[in-house]
């Protein structure tokens, strides 16, 4: 004796309302994720900049100048060679130079516009200007 059961499954509709369902709950939910990650990324930047800041002011209470642009930041790293070689070179005043979130290097300008020096990034696009997460990014800005 043969019993004929429905036959079990999802329906082509049932499986099309599923999918639209998520790509609108994608669409929300995406754009939000992305934000956070620049907002992150921009984070990350800032203490970045504000680690090595502090150990630039290190540098300067040891050798009473801030290394020159050719010494560089590496100058906080290892006893720099170039002139004018600080006398009172205690120890690495920081451990690595990390890179921005982009993988770029910071960069180190002596003097600064207004300040002793400036450290900066070019934002995600490395280059100079640009708004919002292309923005440049430098140690003085307002947070």
């Amino acid at each position: 004796m043969k019993i004929n059961r429905p036959a079990q499954g999802f329906t082509l509709i049932e499986i099309m309302v599923v999918v639209i369902i998520l790509g609108l709950l994608a669409s929300v939910v995406v754009p939000s994720v992305l934000d956070s990650l620049d907002t992150a990324r921009i984070n990350k930047a800032r203490a970045d900049m504000s680690g090595i800041q502090t150990a630039l002011k290190r540098y300067r209470m040891d050798n009473f100048v801030y290394p020159t642009n050719e010494q560089g930041l590496e100058a906080l790293i290892e006893q720099p060679s170039l002139a004018p070689v600080p006398k009172n070179w205690k120890q690495p005043y920081l451990e690595t130079l990390s890179k921005d979130p982009w993988d770029r290097d910071y960069e180190y300008i002596v003097p600064g516009e207004g300040h002793e020096y400036d450290i900066i990034t070019l934002g995600a696009d490395g280059i100079s200007g640009g708004e919002g997460l292309n923005a440049d990014l430098s140690v003085w800005d307002s947070k």
